[in-house]
C-alpha cells in the first residue's frame, strides 16, 4: 500500500514540476523577496546605486532595499535594487556592477550559509569568486575573494521598522552600535 502511495505523490510531484516550469519567466517559480544586506566589513548594507554597488547604504536606506529572486530549486538568487532597478553582477574581470538586465548568469549568486550566521555569495558563473566589499565599502574584485574572508560576509536583515513574522527567526536584528553602546553603559555609570 505504501509503495502504491508514494508513487502516486511523486506522478503528482513531477506533474507540479512540469507546470511550474515550462516557462523559465514564469513567475511562479521565482520566490521574491525584499531585505537589506548587512555587510559585516562596514556595518552597513549594500546599497544599489545604479551601474555603482557599494556597502555603505544606511538601514532602511531606499537604495539598500533588495528584491531578491530566488529559484525555486537550489539557492541560486539575482540581487535587484528596488529603486535604482539595477542587479548586482560580476564581470569576466571580476568587478561587481550594477546592470539593469538580470538574466545573463553573471547576475546570478549562489548563497552559502555559514557556520556563524552569515551568508556568503558566491558568483554561479565564476566559481569561487564571492561579492564582497572593503571597510570603505567598495566592491572587491571578485578573483580577490575566498568565503573565510569577512568581506565576503552577509547578514539578511529585515528593513528598518518591518517585521515579518514567518521571517523574523532568519534574520537578526543586532548592530555594532548596539552592541557598542552596551559595552560603554558601565562607563557611563561612573560618571
Amino acid at each position: 500500500m505504501g509503495d502504491c502511495e508514494s508513487q502516486q505523490s511523486s506522478a503528482d510531484f513531477r506533474f507540479y514540476i512540469e507546470n511550474h516550469t515550462r516557462n523559465p519567466d514564469d513567475l511562479s517559480r521565482k520566490q521574491v523577496r525584499i531585505y537589506q544586506l548587512y555587510s559585516r566589513t562596514t556595518g552597513k548594507h549594500v546599497q544599489i546605486l545604479g551601474k555603482k554597488v557599494n556597502a555603505n547604504g544606511d538601514d532602511g536606506g531606499k537604495y539598500a532595499l533588495l528584491v531578491v529572486e530566488t529559484e525555486t530549486f537550489g539557492s541560486h538568487i539575482r540581487i535587484k535594487g528596488k529603486e535604482s532597478e539595477h542587479y548586482i553582477c560580476m564581470n569576466e574581470k571580476g568587478k561587481i556592477v550594477g546592470r539593469p538586465d538580470g538574466r545573463k548568469q553573471e547576475c546570478v549568486f549562489v548563497e552559502e550559509f555559514l557556520e556563524n550566521n552569515y551568508t556568503a555569495l558566491v558568483s554561479a558563473k565564476y566559481k569561487g569568486w564571492y561579492l564582497g566589499f572593503n571597510r570603505k565599502g567598495r566592491p572587491k574584485k571578485g578573483s580577490r575573494t575566498t568565503q573565510r574572508q569577512q568581506e565576503v560576509h552577509f547578514m539578511k536583515r529585515q528593513p528598518k521598522g518591518r517585521v515579518d513574522p514567518m521571517e523574523e527567526f532568519r534574520f537578526t536584528t543586532v548592530t555594532k552600535r548596539t552592541r557598542r553602546a552596551r559595552r560603554l553603559k558601565p562607563n557611563s555609570k561612573r560618571n
